[in-house]
């Protein structure tokens, strides 16, 4: 006598988390700075291929070395000569590379959301707190790092892309897997900075 066992294949309801695994975004205030998880925040490098003429995707104009560009919801950071990453706020549970793809024929696409995390910093105080905040995290001159500037540098043993996104707003990329160690660097030493003014 043979039995006939049926299987049965239960599958959950897919929710997607953030970099730390949660259902929200890790923010926290720290005085007059705010760091904020941007989870909603799509990703994909694009690259020149030979012959291949220079896209302005979504209407954007590709930033020049050391740069970034913003438009419509969509902005843009050099990566090296003919590459950028490209951002899309609000796209990041979409698939962000194949619409970057469709407007920039031609070119190599690849999804980059998955790989990497966004911290958005912004102080309520102006440019001076932000400002005071890199010159203990990053190696770079606050100076040479006014709005639409963008670099790849060293943050403790992590290198992560620096995005001045505005007088009192810079954005920190970092790889995904840094993510907690990301953090601890951002809120130690906005800590600092706190007690020190207080």
């Amino acid at each position: 006598m043979s039995i006939l066992l049926k299987e049965h294949v239960f599958v959950s309801e897919l929710r997607p988390i953030t970099a730390f695994g949660a259902a929200q975004p890790r923010l926290a205030s720290f005085g007059l700075l705010e760091i904020r998880e941007n989870s909603d925040l799509a990703l994909a490098s694009l690259a020149l291929r030979f012959g291949t003429v220079e896209p302005t995707p979504f209407g954007l104009t590709l930033p020049r070395p050391g740069r970034w560009v913003e438009g419509q919801g969509v902005a843009a950071l050099w990566t090296g000569p003919g590459q950028w990453m490209v951002e899309h706020e609000g796209r990041a549970e979409l698939d962000f590379a194949a619409e970057l793809k469709q407007v920039a024929p031609g070119c190599s696409v690849t999804e980059q959301t998955d790989g990497w995390v966004a911290f958005e910093i912004v102080s309520r105080a102006g440019s001076r707190s932000l400002e005071t905040l890199l010159s203990k995290l990053v190696n770079l001159d606050p100076a040479d790092l006014d709005p639409g500037r963008a670099t790849r540098t060293g943050l403790e043993h992590m290198s992560c892309f620096v995005i001045r996104r505005g007088e009192a707003h810079v954005a920190v990329l970092g790889a995904r897997s840094s993510a907690g160690s990301l953090w601890h660097a951002l809120e130690t030493a906005a800590k600092r900075l706190e007690e020190k003014v207080t």
